[in-house]
């Protein structure tokens, strides 16, 4: 028989990755990574997609990870990406456009939500928050993913959001201390709201953590937001 092979891509605002995978999410190619363009227009996040796919050799189809919110393959959000995203990104068929490019089929997911789905073991409320550029936020329950859940751009303290608060911007201005009480901050809050069995924290960010967490915390590797792509043709 033989394999499907799935072409797993994530992007993110300061990079992005791709890697083939096998149907059980084991890696058939190396990992590559390009900087996301300074003026990421969706034109010029998908030459960056095209470099890749020539980099990674054969697949059958698609998984994309897109930091924003995403609706049948269409993008309806991308703060991270453009400050115009409104006027350049809003609507835009991603899965469409990516599929006429390769000729294969494609599906698009925010990447929170792929992270979630490597990260989540299906077992009660499961709640992941990737702390990058931004702030992602994707929630489950037993198994099933709640759709479009907004975390990084709600208010959290200060009349700050959590990813003015703990965003990679705020991260580069503020001591690792001081970043880490707001995470413990953060942590405390989300529990109390979202009540969960287990919280995953993903992201680039999280290399920054030095404190203590939870026994219901985890950190997660990076790559689990492209292997959750095998999950999402699931």
């Amino acid at each position: 028989m033989d394999v499907i092979k799935t072409l797993a891509v994530d992007i993110g605002g300061s990079g992005i990755k791709a890697l083939v995978l096998d149907e059980a999410g084991e890696p058939l190619s190396e990992r590559d990574r390009i900087k996301t363009p300074k003026t990421a227009t969706p034109e010029a996040v998908m030459d960056v997609i095209k470099t890749l796919v020539e980099q990674q050799g054969e697949f059958d189809r698609v998984s994309v990870g897109f930091p924003g919110v995403v609706r049948e393959g269409v993008i309806y959000t991308a703060v991270n990406l453009h400050p115009d995203w409104e006027k350049i990104w809003k609507k835009y068929d991603l899965a469409g456009e990516l599929s006429q490019i390769v000729g294969k089929p494609v599906r698009v997911a925010n990447d929170a939500d792929l992270q979630g789905l490597g990260a989540m073991q299906g077992k009660g409320v499961e709640l992941v928050a990737t702390l990058g550029t931004g702030i992602g936020g994707a929630l489950f329950t037993n198994g099933h993913l709640v759709p479009n859940l907004e975390l990084g751009h709600n208010k959290f303290r200060k009349g700050q959001t959590f990813e003015e608060q703990l965003g990679r911007a705020a991260a580069k201005k503020i001591s690792r201390k001081v970043w880490n009480s707001r995470l413990l901050k953060a942590i405390e809050l989300w529990e109390r709201v979202f009540n969960y069995d287990q919280l995953y924290l993903g992201g680039g960010e999280v290399k920054h953590i030095e404190i203590d967490l939870p026994e219901n915390v985890t950190v997660v590797p990076n790559v689990l937001g492209l292997i959750g792509g095998i999950k999402l043709w699931k």
